[in-house]
């Protein structure tokens, strides 16, 4: 019975902790796509760029 109970608790723990880092990779990627903007030929702000990252992520 014990044993059962644990096994519900690590799942429950599992599923919260990849909740909350599910966007990770996302976020990683649109800034690294945001400091790759400062070589392209038309000077961006900062959220212009974040704008054109987030369209193009969201469409690969």
């Amino acid at each position: 019975m014990i044993k059962n109970i644990l096994i519900v608790v690590f799942i429950i723990i599992g599923a919260l902790v990849i909740y909350n880092f599910k966007d990770h990779n996302q976020k990683r990627a649109i800034e690294a796509c945001v400091a790759g903007t400062k070589t392209l030929e038309k000077p961006m702000t900062a959220s212009e760029a974040r704008i054109f990252c987030e369209k193009q992520i969201k469409n690969n």
